[in-house]
């Protein structure tokens, strides 16, 4: 396992060396976990790009650095203590000439490239202390950078040969990678919200509206590239406010739709959620969180939007909400969404947040060519007689038809309404249809994803997690485990509704439940004791706007 760290200011391509070196990582058969860190500023600003690297899976973020690639003098000095003691320290040789540390490399990038070059030989320099194929990198740097494509490439090409034939006559011993098996390549660099645009469009989305809103916007950019191929129509609105009320309108009207936003833009599309179970229209929405309230951290990490999901929107309504893990869990719960939403004719949440948004793995490549898109569940339109959108029916859901589809009327109402659409004040009316809506609970619950179990069959301890903290939980009960500890954790990637018959025995039977999540007060074990009457004994919560590590997980286990 290697942990390399780039930092530097915004402007100084940081992010192209991180991008590169990770896709080289990924093309020479590594698993990779990134994690991103920057400022809520165009240019300046400290940022960092971090990436673990290993021959065999990894989910997680760690703390430590193997390989510090500083692109300022300010970067040696925020994070020259996290470097082991074998690691190595590469910066500009005019920015910090005299260091007297050991682990120091200056590399005299004024006699190696021009200054805009210089985070380009920095990468060879780096790549070429790991190891790495000269060629790997090379094409690895072409296909990010659009070779020739881009007039800048036969500098940047120079530039890359430059830093890494300086960087080979000056390798430090330990600092390459090992040896990874033939059969590990094959996959591809994704991370969770492109992965969700991808589930997206492989489950037939058809319109997706937003207002920009980081961290949610890359989820909309990836469908954006992908858009005129895919037959999507996109449309960046006004505001929040618009945009679901658009999606909204769209998904009526029979195109399957989708709006990805982040925690303020979410309030205020509270009241385009209830216009969507009011009219019973299917919808997806995806939500980014970061720390709050208000703008809070807008560039950082948190898992503290549970609550506000599960009671979003006035009145009561069925939802199902859910919250991926990993990347091959982004790609599958969008799929699912749509699903869940076509066939609960309604409102879908998909939660995702800034560490799984910005973190690339490497993947297989998803079968998309395989999956059937989620076609609209949409009936035969009556031969005769009046359509009725909201009859009766045993499972809450009603007959959908779209605008268009045959002679009917199709009649959707924001108010309370009868069986054919038009409003009504007839309170005996208006509670059969508030009793239908809540029966489609059921057809939301025979969809259920259930929780993942992992680790010891019967448990001393299990850490109880959701959404991005899995990968850290996961691998903290593996550190538990090697400590002769018995541990498991229990990870749910769906949160709402919770059905306790798949966990709750195990849950009984444990010696200790301790809540671990990206928020100060537990959200999930408060639902969890609300719902089930299960009570965690404590909670790990990190709300510093950093991901949860398994070594931040272990302190906190251990300060108890």
């Amino acid at each position: 396992m290697k942990r390399i760290l780039i930092a530097g200011e915004a402007g100084q391509g940081l992010v192209t060396v991180g991008q590169i070196l990770s896709l080289s990582l990924v093309r020479d058969g590594r698993h990779i976990v990134v994690t991103q860190g920057y400022m809520s500023r165009i240019r300046g600003g400290h940022n960092t790009y971090a990436i673990r690297a290993a021959a065999g899976p990894v989910a997680a973020p760690v703390e430590g650095v193997d390989l510090l690639v500083a692109l300022t003098s300010e970067s040696v000095e925020l994070h020259r203590d996290e470097v082991d003691d074998d690691g190595l320290i590469l910066g500009d040789v005019a920015a910090a000439p005299a260091m007297d540390d050991d682990r120091w490399l200056g590399i005299p990038f004024a006699e190696l490239v021009p200054a805009r070059q210089m985070n380009i030989a920095a990468l060879g320099v780096a790549a070429a202390q790991l190891g790495l194929d000269r060629e790997l990198v090379e094409r690895a740097a072409a296909d990010y950078l659009g070779g020739k494509k881009n007039p800048e490439w036969d500098a940047g090409r120079e530039a890359l040969d430059e830093g890494f034939t300086w960087g080979e006559f000056r390798r430090r011993p330990g600092l390459g990678l090992s040896a990874v098996p033939a059969a590990a390549a094959g996959r591809v660099m994704l991370n969770g919200n492109e992965a969700i645009a991808l589930g997206a469009l492989s489950a037939g989305l058809k319109f997706l509206s937003f207002y920009p809103m980081t961290p949610a916007t890359s989820v909309c950019l990836k469908v954006i590239a992908h858009a005129d191929e895919m037959g999507v129509i996109t449309e960046q609105a006004e505001d929040e406010i618009a945009a679901v009320n658009m999606a909204v309108g769209a998904s009526y009207a029979g195109a399957p739709a989708m709006v990805a936003t982040s925690g303020g833009g979410f309030v205020l599309m509270e009241e385009g959620v209830s216009l969507a179970a009011m009219t019973e229209t299917p919808l997806v929405l995806v939500l980014a969180q970061r720390p709050g309230p208000a703008t809070g951290l807008p560039t950082r990490t948190a898992q503290g939007d549970l609550d506000l999901v599960v009671c979003a929107g006035h009145g009561e309504f069925p939802r199902a909400v859910f919250a991926p893990g990993t990347v091959e869990e982004c790609f599958e719960l969008a799929r699912r969404a749509f699903a869940v939403a076509e066939a609960s004719q309604g409102p879908v949440f998909l939660f995702t947040d800034q560490f799984l948004a910005d973190s690339y793995r490497a993947v297989g490549p998803f079968p998309a060519a395989e999956l059937p898109p989620v076609a609209p569940l949409l009936a035969d339109p009556p031969a005769a007689g009046m359509y009725r959108r909201y009859a009766d029916s045993e499972t809450g859901v009603s007959p959908r038809l779209v605008p268009g589809q045959g002679e009917a009327l199709v009649v959707a109402d924001s108010d309370e309404h009868t069986a054919d659409g038009h409003l009504t004040e007839d309170l005996a009316a208006a509670a059969a249809m508030a009793a239908r809506r809540r029966d489609k609970i059921g057809v939301i619950r025979g969809l259920m994803v259930p929780p993942t179990w992992y680790g010891a069959a019967a448990p001393e301890t299990v850490l109880v997690c959701w959404g991005s903290a899995c990968g850290a939980v996961f691998e903290t009960v593996d550190r538990l485990q090697a400590r002769g500890r018995a541990a498991a954790a229990l990870h749910f990637s769906q949160v709402w509704p919770l059905d306790p018959a798949p966990f709750a025995d195990r849950l009984a039977a444990a010696g200790e439940i301790i809540s671990v999540e990206g928020n100060a007060g537990g959200q999930l074990a408060g639902l969890l004791r609300r719902e089930t009457g299960i009570t965690a004994a404590r909670h790990v919560g990190r709300v510093d706007g950093l991901p949860l590590t398994p070594e931040y997980i272990l302190r906190k286990l251990a300060a108890a």
